[in-house]
């Protein structure tokens, strides 16, 4: 899966609480992301929507973040610890190609894929192991960053989500961000 992926220090400035002011993980996830929910994070980094992501899925929920990084996925464990919710948040270590997700087919309601898409090699490989997770009508929220990727790049990413089955329900404005809600068919 490891393509040009962030490195792991770089987290660190992901995670600032400073971000919030422009990206608010709850006002991006709460039309998407409900109590009791399955939830899926592949590159969660260091949890900026993760820890957000737990609180909205509640005590019955979960969120499984993967992430090829094991800094990343240290980091992430020790703060949801932290903030009470390490019982809803699981951590899985990804290899290159393979997001290790075969456990959850038809399981996943909702994966957010946010600043990711292109750092795969391999988007189409991504968005099928996404589509064999998601339940039918499952979600993918898609974002990447303006600037960093092109309207191009972010069309190619687009129709490999599309020959995956995933089809796009509505773009929702993300600062900074080119950004599509996918669903999976029945």
């Amino acid at each position: 899966m490891a393509h040009h992926v962030c490195p792991w220090w770089m987290g660190y400035l992901l995670a600032n609480p400073l971000r919030r002011l422009v990206q608010d993980p709850l006002k991006i996830l709460t039309p998407h992301v409900r109590s009791g929910m399955t939830v899926l994070e592949p590159g969660p980094g260091m949890g900026f929507f993760t820890l957000d992501m737990a609180r909205l899925v509640g005590p019955e929920g979960r969120v499984v973040a993967v992430d090829v990084q094991p800094q990343m996925l240290d980091v992430l464990t020790r703060r949801s610890l932290k903030a009470g919710l390490g019982s809803r948040v699981e951590t899985r270590l990804a290899e290159p190609g393979n997001l290790g997700i075969e456990s959850l087919k038809n399981k996943v309601d909702f994966v957010l894929a946010f600043a990711l898409v292109h750092e795969l090699p391999n988007p189409t490989d991504f968005f099928n192991q996404i589509q064999a997770a998601l339940r039918p009508k499952g979600r993918v929220l898609m974002a990447e960053p303006n600037g960093h990727v092109t309207t191009m790049g972010f069309a190619h990413n687009l129709a490999a989500a599309n020959f995956c089955g995933l089809r796009a329900v509505e773009s929702p404005n993300i600062w900074h961000s080119q950004t599509v809600l996918l669903e999976k068919g029945k």
